[in-house]
């Protein structure tokens, strides 16, 4: 449903950095071999290899303080994906959707 949402769209300007990141090297194959990278990266996202990151801000991305993140990831708690930042926990679709509008939005208006 993801890559429905973002396929023909663009991520909106006012979105920092959208990335997708899948879950495993099995599941990122397989997303690669439907073309779904390709969608994503279309609609300019950055198309990552599987792996922690932003999930718990161990480099440099990281949510800066007053920043948001509309994020997929299984768990959160204060300051997991930086100091002040504000995470809201959701479906791969309405992350997308939240990219493509520049604001937390809901996949159906998208599908």
């Amino acid at each position: 449903a993801a890559a429905e949402v973002a396929r023909g769209r663009k991520v909106a300007a006012n979105v920092k950095q959208a990335l997708v990141v899948p879950g495993s090297g099995l599941v990122k194959r397989q997303a690669e071999a439907e073309g779904l990278d390709r969608i994503f990266k279309e609609a300019g996202f950055s198309w990552r290899d599987p792996g922690c990151s932003m999930c718990l801000a161990m480099n440099a991305d990281r949510l800066e303080p007053g920043e948001r993140c509309a994020a997929t990831s299984n768990r959160n708690f204060e300051g997991r994906q930086g100091r002040g930042g504000r995470t809201h926990l959701m479906s791969p679709a309405a992350a997308a959707a939240s990219a493509i509008a520049g604001r937390i939005a809901d996949p159906r208006e998208f599908l």
